[in-house]
């Protein structure tokens, strides 16, 4: 039996799925949030901004993957609109409009954070 297939149905039951994301292979939920926060590289950050149809990353898109990571690290979950705003010195509507996404499909899954569907 190969393990590798057995390894993928677990997964495809879980709603998993492995993708080769700069260079890696690296297991995604569902909604294509790393399943592993610490997969996340910022290559792999440009790599997914690309295909969401965000051909660059600028100085705020890294201040708020940054932020997120960071708090997430220290703290063990996503910052809160108002510690995000105050962390990052945007408002939630420069926010919302500098991912395609917003905050939750577009900042905290590039920045690596879990799925909020998923976090206890």
């Amino acid at each position: 039996m190969n393990p590798r297939a057995g390894q993928e149905g677990a997964n495809a039951q879980l709603g998993r799925h492995v993708r080769l994301v700069a260079g890696k292979e690296m297991v995604f939920d569902s909604e294509n949030f790393f399943w592993d926060h610490e997969d996340w590289s910022e290559e792999a950050a440009r790599e997914l901004a690309r295909e969401a149809g965000l051909e660059e990353l600028g100085e705020k898109h890294w201040r708020v993957m940054r932020f997120f990571r960071e708090y997430f690290l220290y703290n063990g979950r996503a910052p809160l609109n108002n510690q995000l705003k105050k962390g990052t010195g945007l408002t939630l509507l420069e926010l919302e409009g500098l991912f395609p996404g917003g905050i939750k499909h577009g900042a905290r899954r590039l920045a690596g954070l879990p799925n909020p569907k998923t976090c206890n």
